[in-house]
């Protein structure tokens, strides 16, 4: 149980930190009409990684082995 946890803040930890990067790319290199679709696909994707990472926590098989931490 604990390993799962620590799987899931580290998963969050790196969604999050790509998120962030891709964010600051969107806004300083695209110019404003096609920054909004691009915020919108960067959103609908951190959204599905974050489903994924969910439901293979809970044990629902998504077809997408994700690494985790064994001890």
């Amino acid at each position: 149980m604990i390993m799962n946890l620590v799987n899931l803040i580290v998963w969050l930890l790196v969604i999050g930190i790509l998120y962030a990067v891709a964010k600051y790319v969107i806004d300083n290199l695209i110019p404003e009409p096609p920054q909004r679709i691009a915020n919108v696909v960067l959103i609908v994707f951190v959204a599905l990684a974050v489903i994924l990472v969910l439901l293979g926590m809970l044990g629902v098989n998504t077809g997408l082995d994700l690494p985790k931490i064994n001890p």
